[in-house]
């Protein structure tokens, strides 16, 4: 027995004694006990400290909502801070520490905060960090970022792995409570495919605490009945243990199982946390509601709790959170608590009542206090005594601890995620959930149906309703016959007048009532305002305790009714995620999977040197022997390709199916050139431009067929592109009739280019290749010899004669080799990207490294491309803003260097020649430099200001990294076969 475990009740097993630590003390506590029952069984009221004044903090719920039991659980590399000791499962070795104190927990040097708080009223750091200015970075910054945050984490790697899965469902029930239980029953027994969601480690949610009979038996024991035939159905899947935290488009919902964060000993083979993303038809929130604080003087002393959660300390884990118990009520529901503590033999100093003329009555031989009022708490570290006043007349009453009762709140959070707003009941006295449609719909306390026959009756109703939408039959269910049940009324009081001292309404965040009213005060009365401005709201429980009560008081203040004041956001992230589950198993290389082109083993076999280049592993280079250096090898690449053929992988180019009787119109709309009338077989270069005017990318369109179009992009930008359609397609044009699909994995690419490009392809491929057959830009299904189909693009990135093949990614090797063999004779190589990029910049080609972003058509040359008046595209209206036709813009330009032993190097400033070497003097930039074996010497792509009308102008080419500055001519950017007599052979 420790100091206020009860001598009998409860649910935990008290057989099993589980040892556990807090702040280095050994405590023991038993199976089935949460961190925060085993501390208050241990006589450990005191917590942890508020953020802001470090004032003591005791446990004030037995749920999610906590805002004070904020512990760090584990040491090492599994330490998890700011874990909510309420609902963190017991287990043997736990070690816990309190969190935002120092030296200790019991005399924290921070409490000075709290004699300095007439200084510290909310918004002070607004109005005190803004002078002087030269003390921000050197005083306040440092100060604010030590201050910052309570709980701490360790930088070492997590040892634990994560995992996420997919689950689909006819019927998601969240939470396992009365309205829960009977939801999932109802569904799972007229053969719907069930997930039951809850996020504590037991089944059975607001049962576990009941004390109203269910036909004559504990709630807990029709509870487990429900439980033993739902784990029985194999259409149920029953998730302990798991919060689902948010409510995403098509029904989807996100939720996190904790599947051994109730564990000493980690099993490696097994994730701790697993993410599941549950696509459900239909879903019912069976949330429950959350017991309302009372705003009071010296409500945040350690000892003072909702109504409810001393109820299941005593109920469920057969813990007394005192000896003497003062229950503060505006409603019924504290005359529950009172007659479960009575009934388990603990003393009840008094039920202070707020009302004046209500029916209820309190247990036999316990004081009743009708029209009263609790205006201050006395105590240091824990409640000693509390004030009351009734009618102007105060009594000091003796007691250590305080059950308060201010009403219910239903949890709508899930409901409200996706815009919906919250809609004030006044004869509730509540936000109720708006209505969402059909895919989710609000069961029990929830929707407002506090009694507990009313939460079974409920949950039954609306899995009916999911049953027949579904189209089956509804299976039968007995209701339970109810014991009698207590009246849920109360009358909302949003904090009491007369306080002796602070009235917390928010407790992590030492937010009171006169934070509010200077809120109000000075213009901060709307209720996003005063969250950011008193920061109420902003604690880890996000308001879910004590938002209800500022709004309250907010609208009480502005004379309004809380209606008219509103919630705030709600937004996922129901209660904390940790990013580990978040991750899942991509870390390390798992985090960017490098993904091999299908054509990567023949690569290899001809001595490829692999680069990651993004997502990709990518052939660099081929060296041969006696080749000493990179250069060597590439140097080589490039002549032959110029002089004979190369053969180069390109299948990390982005490709993208595009169908629809308004494919046509819709690549028109995001082309900066028509491609409205392009002919079937035929393919043309593209842009595709941001909406403020700026290249996003470009690429080729190949026209397949009538309704049927080929985009490739960049290899950087296949990903960004798909997006960009998918936001066009449902957001700017929902209207157009298009389909797509990105096939980039689904074939093997590869570039053949050189003057004897022909007369190899030709060798493996059936049909004619001749000039009349397949011209410049033609686009055609071609077969190959041994009967392969595969797809043909006129189109080169080198400036020769070139052709690129597309083959089923399975084929991909196999047609390589066989260009090989064909090519041998014809002196065919391999080539990679860097004599790929040589190639490239010598013709004039542009890539990301000149399409940065900042590149509008006309500054890469390409300003020719831009539509007809008549055609209309992304970007149109913004690209004609005066600072981007400005005719001093940075324009494309070659380089060519003057002194033959000094490079370029991308990054490079340009300089007037005679200019002092300055940013403030800078004309533009490198973008993309070279060594060209064609020229034989150094050339590279470079933005320059006004750069079209200098060509022949020599400037400085200024490298401040390296601190060379090198010579060079500006030119024409295209440096070989500028009349593309090579491109039409």
């Amino acid at each position: 027995m420790t100091a206020f475990r009860l001598a009998a009740g409860g649910l935990v097993d008290r057989s099993q004694t589980v040892p556990f630590s807090f702040d280095g003390a050994r405590l023991s506590g038993h199976a089935g006990d949460t961190l925060a029952s085993a501390l208050l069984a241990n006589d450990r009221l005191l917590v942890g400290r508020s953020f802001k004044y470090h004032r003591p903090r005791g446990i004030v719920t037995a749920g999610p909502a906590e805002p004070n039991a904020l512990v760090t659980v584990g040491s090492g590399a599994r330490r998890d801070p700011n874990t909510k000791a309420t609902v963190a499962e017991l287990y043997d070795g736990l070690t816990a520490t309190s969190q935002n104190r120092w030296p200790s927990l019991s005399w924290d040097i921070g409490a000075v905060n709290n004699l300095m708080s007439r200084f510290l009223s909310a918004g002070f750091y607004y109005k005190t960090f803004m002078w002087p200015a030269a003390f921000w970075e050197k005083v306040y910054e440092p100060l604010i970022r030590h201050a910052a945050g309570l709980g701490r984490t360790d930088l070492p790697r997590d040892p634990d792995g994560y995992e996420k899965s997919w689950a689909h469902c006819d019927l998601l029930v969240v939470g396992s409570g009365p309205a829960g239980l009977a939801a999932a029953l109802v569904a799972a027994r007229s053969g719907l495919r069930v997930i039951l969601a809850e996020q504590d480690f037991a089944l059975g949610g607001a049962l576990l605490s009941e004390t109203t009979r269910l036909d004559g038996e504990p709630p807990v024991v029709f509870a487990r009945r429900v439980i033993e035939e739902l784990q029985a159905n194999p259409n149920v899947t029953l998730l302990a243990r798991t919060t689902v935290f948010g409510w995403y488009d098509d029904n989807v919902f996100g939720a996190v199982e904790r599947v051994q964060k109730h564990s000493a000993v980690v099993d490696a083979a097994r994730p701790v946390e697993r993410l599941w993303r549950i696509v459900a038809k239909h879903a019912v929130l069976a949330t429950g509601a959350e017991e309302r604080p009372l705003v009071f003087g010296g409500n945040d002393r350690p000892g003072v709790m909702t109504a409810s959660a001393v109820s299941a300390y005593a109920n469920r884990f057969g813990v007394a959170v005192g000896k003497s118990v003062a229950v503060f009520t505006n409603g019924s529901s504290g005359y529950r608590t009172a007659r479960d503590l009575t009934s388990q033999g603990i003393e009840i100093a008094a039920v202070i009542d707020t009302r004046t003329n209500a029916a209820d009555t309190a247990p036999d031989g316990v004081r009743l206090i009708r029209g009263g009022s609790v205006v201050d708490t006395k105590g240091r570290q824990r409640l000693r005594a509390i004030v009351t006043d009734r009618g102007g007349f105060e009594e000091l009453l003796a007691c250590d601890a305080v059950a308060m009762s201010g009403g219910w709140s239903p949890v709508i959070h899930l409901a409200c995620q996706r815009g919906g707003k919250p809609v004030w009941s006044e004869a509730l006295q509540a936000f109720m959930a708006p209505e969402v449609g059909a895919g989710l719909v609000i069961a029990g306390a929830a929707a407002g149906h506090y009694r507990l026959s009313e939460c079974v009756e409920d949950g039954a109703r609306k899995a009916s309703a999911v049953v027949e939408a579904l189209g089956h039959s509804v299976a039968g269910f007995d209701r339970p016959a109810v014991g009698e049940e207590v009246d849920p009324s109360f009358t909302a009081l949003w904090h009491v007048p007369g306080a002796k001292s602070k009235a917390f309404v928010d407790f992590q965040n030492d937010v009171h009532t006169k934070d509010l009213g200077l809120a109000v005060r000075e213009g901060f009365g709307h209720v996003e305002h005063a969250k950011r401005y008193t920061t109420g709201g902003m604690a880890t429980d996000q308001g879910k305790l004590g938002n209800i009560n500022a709004i309250g008081i907010l609208a009480a203040m502005r004379g309004v009714s809380p209606a008219d004041v509103g919630t705030t956001t709600f937004r996922p992230f129901y209660t904390p995620v940790s990013f580990g589950a978040l991750a899942g198993t991509s870390v390390d290389e798992h985090a960017m999977p490098t993904r091999r082109s299908p054509l990567h083993g023949w690569a290899a076999r001809n001595g490829a040197v692999f680069i990651d280049a993004g997502l990709w592993y990518r052939s660099s280079w081929f060296p041969k022997e006696g080749e000493k250096t990179w250069r060597d090898s590439v140097d080589r690449e490039v002549r032959t390709v110029r002089e004979n053929a190369g053969l180069c992988d390109v299948s990390t180019l982005g490709k993208i199916e595009v169908f629809g009787p308004d494919a046509a119109e819709f690549l028109n709309r995001l082309y900066c050139n028509p491609v409205l009338k392009l002919p079937i077989g035929k393919a043309r270069y593209g842009l595709m431009l941001r909406e403020d005017g700026m290249v996003y990318d470009d690429g080729t369109v190949s026209r397949l067929g009538e309704a049927h179009f080929l985009v490739t992009t960049t290899t950087a930008m296949a990903g960004g592109v798909l997006s960009h359609m998918e936001f066009a397609t449902q957001v700017l044009w929902p209207d157009l009739r298009v389909r797509f699909l990105s096939v980039s994995d689904q074939w093997a690419q590869m570039s053949i280019a050189g003057p004897k490009a022909r007369t190899i392809l030709q060798a493996v491929v059936e049909d004619d290749l001749s000039d009349a057959a397949v011209p410049f830009l033609a686009a055609r299904e071609v077969r190959l010899k041994g009967n392969l189909k595969a797809r043909l693009f006129r189109i080169s990135f080198s400036g020769e004669l070139a052709y690129e093949l597309a083959v089923p990614a399975g084929h991909g090797e196999a047609a390589a080799d066989a260009l090989m063999r064909a090519g041998q004779p014809h002196g065919l190589c391999a080539y990679g990207v860097e004599a790929l990029n040589v190639l490239r910049i010598e013709k004039g080609h542009v890539t990301h490294a000149e399409l940065d972003g900042r590149v509008t058509p006309d500054d890469a040359g390409l300003g020719r491309m831009m539509g007809s008046a008549k055609h209309d595209f992304i970007g149109k209206r913004l690209s004609t803003r005066f600072g981007l036709t400005a005719a001093d813009r940075a324009q494309l330009v070659g380089l060519k260097a003057l002194e033959a032993d000094k490079d370029f190097r991308a990054g490079a400033h340009l300089l007037k020649d005679g200019a002092k070497p300055s940013t403030l003097n800078d004309q533009g930039w490198v973008s993309s430099a070279c060594f060209s074996p064609t020229l034989g010497g150094h050339i590279a792509l470079a933005f320059l200001k006004s750069g079209r009308e200098r060509y022949g102008e020599k400037i400085v080419v200024w490298d401040q990294l390296r601190g060379v500055e090198t010579m060079a001519e500006v030119c024409n950017p295209v440096f070989v076969d500028p009349e593309n007599r090579k491109l039409m052979a």
